[in-house]
């Protein structure tokens, strides 16, 4: 509800309960009401959806993951085409694919960057991943370095599913 991203600051390594002191980014102007983030690997860039308008946005930030220099890059990709409730996203490590999580399709979809890391140059790619079956209400996905998995959250059942690519990616 406040539209803005926090960042912490942990004094022991992958220790939330260490947590002090934080930065935030006002992200309303662009957002709404985020559902899931991402970065690229070197902190340089950062990647909101926004589950009220179904778009995506990208953000610079000048020193890598500090919040306190990001900036929107003034480019965005809308995903409404591909499911109204869209809620995960994750990228292939290299920035020239990344993943969306959709609830009202019940669905994965994959998107194509034709720069990595350059959401202006981002498209659908007409490939879908059916997980109706198990479950309803998809929430975050995740797809394992090497691509050779994805993993996703069911909020409907509460539990986390694998799957196989037969190919990477």
């Amino acid at each position: 509800t406040t539209d803005r991203v926090y960042q912490y600051n942990l004094s022991t390594a992958w220790d939330v309960s260490t947590a002090s002191s934080y930065t935030s980014f006002y992200v309303g102007s662009q957002l709404g009401g985020g559902s899931a983030i991402s970065f690229k690997s070197d902190g340089t860039k950062m990647y909101l959806l926004g589950y009220s308008s179904d778009t995506m946005y990208q953000y610079s930030l000048s020193t890598a993951w500090d919040l306190a220099t990001a900036s929107y890059d003034s480019v965005s990709l809308s995903v409404l085409a591909q499911d109204a409730n869209t809620k995960g996203l994750t990228f292939k490590e290299d920035g020239t694919r990344f993943y969306t999580s959709g609830s009202s399709n019940d669905k994965i979809y994959q998107y194509n960057m034709g720069t990595a890391w350059n959401l202006a140059t981002a498209s659908y790619s007409g490939v879908s991943l059916s997980i109706s079956a198990q479950d309803t209400n998809p929430e975050e996905v995740f797809i394992l370095t090497g691509g050779e998995k994805i993993y996703l959250l069911g909020d409907a059942t509460n539990q986390v599913f694998e799957y196989n690519l037969s190919t990477a990616y």
